[in-house]
């Protein structure tokens, strides 16, 4: 018994198929080419600012590299005012304040949420104890009323077992030999 048909089949549509996807080429993009920064001096800040690692400064009208090493920009290059990196309608010192802001923004928020949660979760630890206090109590006034009843039954069938003469006297000690 050889393989089934369907195997067959499978290995003959991939043998055919082979030489065709062999012969396919993939075209790969044009390689995107970045120039230095400085070659983008004499051109517009909008030019400039399309490499991320370029800052513009306005004063000179000239593009330079981002000094990574520093987190800002010295103010020999360029005054913070005049500097624009990312967006030409946004000067740096502008930029910084509003990262800062936001920044606070969102850590004063977390904060409060923090605050909020414990808080929240303080009250409802209260209102726990609370009802969970209210639950022992009302279980333990059951309990006592259980007992208060079942003491109730014990005597009213003690004096049924008294009036009919059922009643053994326990105290004697020998009461159980009595009766056989």
């Amino acid at each position: 018994m050889g393989p089934p048909p369907y195997l067959l089949l499978l290995a003959v549509s991939c043998w055919s198929c082979a030489p065709a996807l062999a012969t396919r080429s993939t075209v790969a993009p044009a390689p995107i080419l970045h120039y230095p920064c400085s070659h983008y001096s004499s051109k517009s800040c909008e030019q400039c600012l399309t490499n991320v690692s370029c800052l513009w400064c306005y004063t000179n009208k000239t593009c330079m590299d981002y000094p990574v090493r520093s987190i800002f920009p010295s103010s020999s290059l360029c005054t913070l005012s005049d500097v624009r990196w990312g967006f030409c309608w946004m000067n740096f010192e502008v930029f910084i304040i509003t990262m800062s802001v936001l920044a606070g923004a969102l850590l004063l928020s977390v904060g409060i949420c923090c605050c909020y949660c414990c808080y929240c979760r303080k009250n409802s630890r209260r209102g726990l104890d609370a009802e969970e206090e209210r639950f022992i109590a009302e279980r333990e006034d059951r309990r006592v009323q259980a007992l208060k009843r079942k003491n109730e039954r014990k005597a009213k069938h003690d004096e049924i077992r008294k009036k009919y003469g059922l009643l053994q006297d326990l105290e004697h000690p020998y009461s159980k030999f009595e009766n056989d």
